[in-house]
C-alpha cells in the first residue's frame, strides 16, 4: 500500500487546480447547437429515408423516422402527411387520424391529405364519409386515378353498384395500366348478373397482370358457372390463384376484397370439386389465419 502522504497528494493538486481556475470554465461545458438550416436539412433527409422505407413495406420503421421528421420540421404538413401514410400501413389508424388532422391544419388545399382521410374512413368502416371526403379531393386533383378507385370501392360497400362502375371506369382511364380498377368493374358486373361481360373485364386484366391471384380466381368461377365448356380453364385458373395467394381460398378474406355474395358462392362450389382437393388442403394450411373470420353475413 502506498504511503498515506503519498496517497494524499493528488487531492492537494486537485485542490490548488480548482483554486487557480476560474468557474466559469471549469463548470460550463461546450455544447454545439445546431442551426435552423441544419436541422430542416436534417429533417428532410429522415424524411427521404423515411419515404424508402415505406416503399419498401417497413411501415413501423418508417413512421418512426417520420416521427423525428415532425420533430425537426412541426411546421411542414408533408412530413405529417408521410408520418400519417407510415401509421395507416402499420394499422396506428388513432394515430394516423391525428396526424392528417395536423397535416389538412397546415395544409387544407392539399389533395392527397383529403385522400388519405377518405382511406382511413373506409378502413373503419365508413363509406359515407369516405365518398365526401374523396370528392372534395377530386375537387382539387380531378385526374387522380386512386382517388377514383376509392371512390368506386365506398359505392360497392354502400351497395351504389352504378356510381361504383362509373368511377371504376374514370380510374382506368385515367391510368390505363390500372388493373385493380377493371378487375372491381367485374366484380359489379358479376353481381348484376353480367356474366359475359365480367369475364371479358378479367380477361383484359390478365393481358396487363397475367400472375394475378384475384382475376385469375374470379375468371375460374366464372367460367365454372358457364358449365362443361369452360371447366378445364376453372380448374387451371383456381390452382395457379390459390398457388399465388392462398388467402383466396377464405370466404372471409374475398369479402373482405369486395366480393359479392353470388361470386363468393360460385367459388365455393368451385373449390368443392374433387381435382382441386390438394390445391384447396394446401390453401387452407398455408393461408393467413387473421384473414379466417366470421362469414355468414352477406354483403349489404
Amino acid at each position: 500500500m502506498a504511503p498515506r502522504w503519498l496517497r494524499a497528494l493528488p487531492l492537494l493538486a486537485l485542490g490548488v487546480t480548482l483554486a487557480t481556475m476560474a468557474p466559469a470554465q471549469a463548470l460550463v461545458p461546450y455544447a454545439y447547437l445546431p442551426q435552423r438550416r441544419e436541422l430542416e436539412g436534417a429533417g428532410l433527409g429522415i424524411a427521404q429515408a423515411a419515404a424508402r422505407l415505406l416503399q419498401l413495406g417497413q411501415a413501423q420503421d418508417a413512421a418512426r423516422l417520420a416521427a423525428l421528421t415532425v420533430q425537426l420540421l412541426p411546421d411542414d404538413p408533408r412530413g405529417w402527411l408521410l408520418l400519417a401514410e407510415a401509421q395507416l400501413r402499420s394499422q396506428q389508424l388513432t394515430a394516423a387520424a391525428v396526424s392528417l388532422a395536423r397535416a389538412k391544419d397546415l395544409d387544407p388545399a392539399n389533395a392527397g391529405i383529403w385522400f388519405a382521410e377518405a382511406s382511413l374512413a373506409l378502413r373503419d368502416d365508413r363509406p359515407s364519409e369516405a365518398i365526401d371526403l374523396l370528392n372534395a379531393g377530386l375537387k382539387r386533383d380531378p385526374r387522380n386515378a386512386s382517388a377514383y378507385f376509392d371512390l368506386g370501392n365506398a359505392h360497392i360497400l354502400l351497395n351504389q353498384p352504378g356510381q361504383a362502375l362509373t368511377a371504376f371506369d374514370r380510374a382506368a382511364r385515367l391510368r390505363k395500366d390500372f388493373w385493380e380498377a377493371i378487375n372491381n368493374q367485374g366484380l359489379v358486373l358479376y353481381e348484376q348478373g353480367q356474366v359475359d361481360r365480367a369475364i371479358e373485364r378479367w380477361r383484359r386484366v390478365l393481358q396487363i397482370k397475367p400472375d394475378a391471384a384475384e382475376p385469375n380466381l374470379a375468371l375460374a368461377a366464372a367460367l365454372f358457372q358457364r358449365g362443361a365448356a369452360g371447366r378445364q380453364e376453372a380448374l387451371e385458373r383456381a390452382s395457379q390463384a390459390l398457388d399465388s395467394e392462398p388467402d383466396y381460398v377464405l370466404d372471409s378474406y374475398q369479402k373482405d376484397q369486395l366480393w359479392g355474395p353470388k361470386l363468393r358462392q360460385t367459388t365455393q362450389l368451385l373449390l368443392q370439386q374433387a381435382e382441386l382437393k390438394a390445391d384447396v388442403d394446401r390453401a387452407q394450411a398455408n393461408a393467413n389465419p387473421e384473414n379466417n373470420g366470421s362469414s355468414d353475413d352477406e354483403e349489404g
